[in-house]
């Protein structure tokens, strides 16, 4: 306890320190009312984003059980350094930027990935299956088929126990959850709208609800590609175990238990797409503006997650391995990614007014937007990411949204039409993609980290991962970018 003490006194230390020293620098950038704070903001003020980040990576690693116990005060503590010196140099715009945040951003969110993972702990695949190469292969690629079909969200939380359940006797397993996470998390929610949030957020900008199918080409080479190399590696390793068998007088047969939930999944799927379609009045929440639609879909969402809990057998939990602690994890530490990704966002969305020009600047080609779209995505939302790039195509080739959109239908062709069609093909991949770098990536990845922590598999640390994914999926999107960009 006293080593946990020095540790808090330590960072209180180190927070009032960066309080005193930054608010006076935050202060010298203020200006007075309506004021585009992604212009203003210093590239510095991304520090604490950077902090919260290195603390995920390395606490765990250097102190675990302090990490388990107080993730949430390190959360706050980074969420604070950002705050109240924003707050004190940009006072009203600082507090509107906070609470648009959170209350558009944050709070559905939390309750998108708390429906799914409620639901989805509901479902209960009840059976003797092997994990053989055969069959880690084949519930990958059902993940990957349905993630475009339920979300990414909601294809990993629906299999992610099912995978860990069949490979329970298996020596090595932590490959096998990683695929999971390139594929069904990321790479497999390419193909519609309700497969990732920023293919929902082009949906919503006028993208036809069936374009995305045109990443069927990319999708299928990397998706087949990173299956190939599961197999292969999943073979070797499993003949290396021996080849494990389970026994023959503890076999059962399978069966679902909680199929009912399979309603609820897709009455939160059809809340989702209900907000999208439906254009409802506004109305305002502390000054920010607010869509009657999404409160609907959000407060559906809640209600089929609560029906979820109640009809569910307690005893399907049960063997289902559920608890909260995950979506607890996540929604704690995501409290203070979004508040300190905060200036990142803002400065990417100023384009080149902000001090993240040289980047916007530099991007003129296909393969420039799937790069930069996919390595911001890696670290940040990919949503505003991708609605940052759209943007700067349209902008770059003096096209409007109805102009855009009567080109992805076919209506008007042409060199322009061509080159916007490839560039957003790009932004499209790039951002979905490559939200499977790290593991804050996309939402999923850290709920199945989470999960299967919980189901006592040591994961690869934040930049053990990486290193999966660097020396993976970096070569496969190289070979992405030659191909088609």
């Amino acid at each position: 306890m006293a080593k946990h003490r020095l540790i808090f006194l330590y960072l209180g230390a180190i927070l009032c320190l960066i309080l005193i020293c930054t608010a006076p620098a935050f202060a010298s950038e203020a200006d007075h009312g309506g004021r585009d704070l992604g212009a203003l903001l210093p590239i510095w003020s991304g520090i604490p984003f950077i902090g919260i980040l290195l603390s995920i990576a390395l606490f765990p690693l250097l102190a675990p059980v302090f990490w388990h116990h107080n993730f949430g005060k390190i959360s706050l503590a980074w969420s604070l350094i950002f705050a109240i010196p924003f707050m004190l140099a940009y006072s009203g715009d600082a507090l509107h930027s906070i609470l648009h945040v959170y209350i558009i951003d944050y709070i559905p969110f939390i309750i998108l990935l708390g429906g799914l993972f409620t639901v989805s702990g509901g479902i209960y695949l009840r059976g003797t299956l092997a994990g053989t190469p055969v069959v880690n292969t084949a519930l990958l690629l059902v993940g990957t088929i349905l993630a475009s079909l339920i979300g990414t969200t909601g294809a990993s939380m629906l299999l992610i126990r099912p995978v860990l359940r069949v490979n329970r006797a298996r020596k090595n397993k932590i490959h096998v959850i990683v695929f999971f996470i390139f594929l069904v998390s990321n790479i497999g929610g390419s193909l519609t709208p309700l497969g990732d949030p920023p293919l929902f957020l082009g949906f919503l900008h006028g993208v036809p609800f069936f374009w995305t199918m045109n990443l069927l080409p990319v999708m299928g080479l990397v998706s087949g590609l990173l299956l190939l190399i599961l197999f292969l590696l999943d073979s070797v390793l499993y003949k290396r175990e021996g080849s494990p068998r389970l026994d023959e007088q503890i076999r059962e047969p399978l069966k679902i238990e909680g199929a009912h939930n399979f309603l609820f999944l897709a009455g939160i799927i059809g809340a989702v797409l209900l907000s999208g379609l439906w254009n409802a009045s506004e109305f305002t929440i502390f000054g920010i503006l607010v869509a009657w639609q999404d409160v609907v879909r959000d407060v559906l969402i809640l209600f089929v997650g609560w029906l979820s809990w109640r009809t569910t057998p307690k005893q399907v939990r049960e063997d289902n391995g559920f608890t909260w602690f995950p979506i607890q994890e996540v929604a704690t530490l995501f409290f203070g990614i979004f508040m300190t990704i905060i200036p990142a966002l803002a400065m990417l969305r100023a384009g080149e007014h902000g001090n993240l020009a040289f980047l916007v600047d530099a991007i003129k080609q296909p393969a420039h937007f799937f790069w930069a779209a996919g390595g911001l995505s890696s670290f940040l939302d990919n949503a505003p990411t991708y609605l940052t790039f759209f943007n700067l195509s349209l902008g770059r080739l003096g096209l409007t949204e109805p102009q855009a959109s009567a080109i992805l239908r076919g209506a008007v062709e042409g060199d322009v039409a061509r080159q916007f069609i490839l560039e957003l093909k790009a932004v499209s991949v790039g951002a979905v993609f490559m939200g499977a770098n790290s593991y804050i990536g996309n939402a999923p990845n850290f709920m199945v980290r989470s999960i299967a922590e919980e189901n006592k598999i040591q994961m690869p640390s934040f930049f053990g991962y990486m290193m999966w994914s660097v020396g993976i999926l970096i070569p496969l999107f190289l070979v992405v970018t030659f191909v088609f960009f």
